[in-house]
């Protein structure tokens, strides 16, 4: 009886046909387990059950095939898709049994440059806090320049830790950040993983249960900070090596961090079309509809941790229509 008033509720706001919505959940990680550094971070047992809610209230379709019944004019009622960025590991040993037991699919987002054994900078940077047996860590003198002295004492004062150093080095320059990165982590005296991202045998498993693999760029640069030419090759080297490695055609695109302005601008929209996607993805919020840009459909996920409030903001950010426009250069 809930259920189906919670389906009259959303397809008020997302009804079937030319005036309906696309909500387009993103995901990055789900944990065998909590992580007492990250509690909010969604772990297998949360996503059964954001799996479970979402199969009862919506109509979960593929990415690609939302994204060609939306330009039709056709989409269902309450139609909603699923996605993953970057290509952890565990979006293949978590992730992907739960959706094949709910009976749902999904688009995993995978940057290439880190399958087979690599890892992300901010990821080298939180195992490196998460993993050192310093009491304090002194990151003065780094490369690109000083990053204080911080205590290591326990969980919380490690993820503050983490919370300043992320957004300090999140926009400098690619290679002065690796510099400063790979120099912090031989401070921190930390033995890193070389596992917490997918192998290529694990994408291929991935496209054969049925899921489907989008490009991600290479190396997951901020797009707005490179020059087209090298954009150009990120984005496009992401799609051929996908290609190449599950034996089919990669149409959909996702902008690594993904908002519009900060992260790309029209010039990455562009390269994503020449490219040949047929859509992409950012990270702004609302549900895609009518008119809406293809090429930065929004993505949304709640992060309420019961069911009704974890529903009622799908329901609330069905009122946001999507905020880019086809032609429209994104804002900052």
């Amino acid at each position: 009886m809930l259920h189906a008033l919670s389906q009259r509720l959303l397809e008020l706001r997302s009804p079937a046909g030319a005036g309906a919505r696309l909500s387009v959940l993103i995901f990055h990680r789900v944990l065998p387990a909590p992580d007492p550094l990250f509690p909010g971070e969604v772990d297998a047992a949360r996503f059964d059950d954001i799996c479970g809610w979402v199969a009862r209230w919506f109509n979960v379709l593929p990415l690609d095939g939302a994204v060609q019944r939306l330009r039709a004019g056709e989409l269902p009622a309450r139609a909603l898709a699923i996605t993953f960025d970057d290509g952890y590991e565990d979006n293949h040993s978590q992730a992907l049994p739960i959706l094949q037991r709910h009976g749902l699919p999904a688009t995993f987002f995978i940057a290439t440059g880190f399958l087979d054994g690599g890892r992300m900078w901010n990821d080298t940077v939180i195992e490196a806090v998460r993993r050192s047996a310093l009491d304090t860590l002194n990151l003065d003198g780094l490369p690109a320049g000083d990053f204080g002295q911080h205590a290591l004492g326990d969980v919380a004062a490690r993820r503050a830790a983490i919370d300043l150093l992320l957004p300090r080095l999140k926009y400098l320059d690619p290679a002065l950040r690796e510099q400063t990165v790979q120099a912090l982590a031989a401070r921190a005296a930390a033995v890193l993983p070389n596992d917490l991202m997918m192998s290529s045998v694990q994408v291929q498993a991935l496209h054969r249960a049925g899921m489907q693999v989008g490009a991600h760029t290479v190396s997951h640069p901020i797009l707005a900070r490179l020059d087209d030419t090298h954009a150009a090759t990120e984005i496009s080297q992401s799609k051929t090596r996908l290609e190449t490695l599950i034996g089919a055609p990669v149409t959909l695109f996702a902008y690594p961090n993904g908002k519009p302005g900060a992260d790309y601008g029209p010039a990455a929209v562009a390269l994503a079309r020449q490219a040949g996607f047929d859509a992409a993805v950012s990270t702004t919020w609302g549900s895609a509809q009518a008119g809406s840009d293809l090429f930065q459909l929004p993505r949304f996920t709640p992060w309420r941790q019961t069911r009704w409030r974890f529903g009622a903001d799908l329901f609330n950010n069905l009122k946001r229509p999507a905020a880019l426009h086809p032609n429209r250069a994104p804002t900052p």
